[in-house]
């Protein structure tokens, strides 16, 4: 019996997925949960195997947070991603955090148990335009970052802040912000984190 978490703000969500899940073979909805503290608790006190998580939660943390703190507990879940949200920072910050698999709710109902299926057995589950847009970042030759942003990048992937990163390389904070401008349009992306998820699923950062 393969035990589902549902997490989504939604009430009407929650009542059409649980709708869908209704007596389906093999398959139990143990619980439902509107915000992302509230999944990370109710997973490690029931120990599901699949939880089905939104990405926006509203207040708190969001989904893509909650799957981090999920995939840190001792035999953590497996996190599904179901969300209306398809762009690469989103589907980044959702893979780098842990997510096992990312669908998006425009999905036919048919393909959801085989996804959860596929999910609990460890295996990635990915909706067509969003393996797509992965496949199109691996193979789009990556606009060459220079060595020094590289560097940057990597000190910003191990957790230091401007400051940190500018004492580092000798050189000043306005410098490192700089470097990070170009890296944000080398790599497409807007934000710090969606940077390293970026430079790591290239290969250019560990």
């Amino acid at each position: 019996m393969i035990r589902v978490l549902l997490v989504d703000d939604h009430p009407i969500v929650r009542t059409g997925l649980r709708t869908a899940l209704a007596g389906v073979d093999g398959v139990e909805l143990v619980a439902e949960v509107a915000t992302g503290e509230e999944a990370v608790a109710v997973t490690e006190r029931l120990r599901p195997d699949v939880v089905l998580m939104d990405l926006q939660l509203g207040p708190g943390i969001n989904g893509a947070e909650a799957t981090r703190r999920i995939r840190a507990l001792p035999d953590p879940a497996r996190v599904l991603v179901l969300t209306t949200y398809d762009s690469e920072a989103d589907i980044l910050a959702a893979i780098e955090a842990g997510a096992t698999g990312y669908l998006l709710k425009d999905t036919d109902p048919a393909a959801l148990v085989p996804a959860i299926r596929t999910a609990a057995r460890g295996e990635t589950v990915l909706a067509p335009n969003v393996a797509s847009r992965l496949v199109a970042r691996f193979q789009a030759p990556a606009q060459s970052l220079t060595p020094r942003e590289i560097a940057v990048l990597q000190l910003v992937a191990d957790g230091h802040s401007n400051k940190a990163a500018a004492r580092a390389l000798f050189v000043t904070e306005a410098t490192v912000k700089s470097h990070l401008v170009q890296v944000f349009m080398k790599l497409g992306v807007d934000s710090r984190t969606a940077a390293v998820s970026a430079a790591r699923l290239r290969g250019l950062v560990r």
